[in-house]
């Protein structure tokens, strides 16, 4: 698990990449290969979760349970939760063992943090990625910058394709549209943006909208929630 306390961090896996915000942490089930990217100067906090073998996420979860655990997930993360990461022992390994009491004492710390991950509310900010090299290097280019094209004529010009043949990848390999797809690239990329402590003008022309309502009505639209609320505390300025 990834908590970033400060600063922006991009974690890309097969199949998609995640932005992972101050107030949002990151579960990467175990065994799964990634990258990680500073996008900000970032202070990371990483928890490595001992699982029974068969079983995935926080705790002895429910079967029913256990199966959204089984990808990476963006979640909230809660001032409790925050608070009990910052009280854990970081003290590498190879040191003298702690006391007894303080053993007792990491062990209920590790029991009630667990309990606030099990409640964590899952953010979408992550994006899918292709399998299809080609369309993997389009998808590519627009998370770098997504403002370039507004269109998917612009994108599939610049891979070299019809714009016919790239709504027909983004179908086969993403099961989405381009402009669903990109919708998300643009709520992570707020995301990161919030972080800067960007005013909601700002980032919402940065984005190509036309103005803060309008950006505010694409994530009410997406999210179901305000981007005061969907931001978190990554944007405390922003309503």
């Amino acid at each position: 698990m990834a908590f970033s306390f400060t600063g922006v961090t991009r974690l890309t896996v097969a199949h998609g990449t995640f932005i992972v915000p101050p107030s949002r942490a990151l579960w990467i089930p175990a065994g799964l290969e990634h990258a990680v990217t500073v996008l900000a100067d970032t202070d990371v906090h990483t928890l490595y979760l001992h699982q029974p073998r068969g079983r995935c996420g926080p705790g002895r979860l429910p079967a029913a349970e256990q199966a959204a655990w089984r990808q990476c997930r963006v979640v909230e993360v809660s001032e409790l939760l925050r608070a009990l990461v910052l009280q854990m022992d970081l003290r590498p390994d190879g040191t003298a063992a702690p006391a007894p009491e303080a053993l007792q004492r990491e062990a209920r710390l590790n029991a009630l943090a667990l309990d606030e991950l099990r409640r964590a509310a899952p953010v979408p900010l992550g994006v899918d990625l292709p399998a299809d090299k080609r369309l993997r290097s389009l998808c590519e280019a627009v998370l770098d910058d997504p403002t370039r094209h507004a269109t998917l004529e612009g994108w599939a010009r610049d891979a070299g394709a019809s714009s016919r043949t790239v709504a027909r990848l983004f179908r086969d390999e993403l099961g989405t549209s381009f402009a669903q797809w990109r919708q998300q690239v643009l709520l992570a990329k707020a995301v990161s943006l919030a972080a800067g402590k960007r005013p909601m003008g700002h980032i919402a022309a940065e984005l190509g909208y036309a103005s803060a309502s309008a950006f505010s009505a694409m994530v009410r639209r997406s999210v179901g929630v305000s981007p005061r609320h969907f931001l978190g505390k990554t944007g405390a300025g922003v309503k």
